[in-house]
């Protein structure tokens, strides 16, 4: 079997699996009830502070320089 038949038996694999995932369904979620799902969920643990803080302090590091 060459490459290329080998790679379209693979994505016609794949097409027909998403088919039946859309087939199947299931529950639509939006994006606002996902997040209200899960917001806070961190809250309770101290180190999650300390995530966010050094998060933000690598966004920080990332942003060019203006040259001021």
């Amino acid at each position: 079997m060459s490459e290329t038949t080998a790679l379209e038996d693979r994505v016609k694999a794949l097409e027909e699996e998403v088919a039946e995932l859309k087939r199947r369904g299931g529950p639509k979620e939006t994006v606002g009830e996902w997040l209200d799902r899960i917001s806070g969920r961190m809250a309770k643990y101290p180190e999650f502070d300390e995530l966010v803080r050094l998060g933000r302090e690598a966004r920080e590091a990332d942003r060019p320089n203006d040259g001021s």
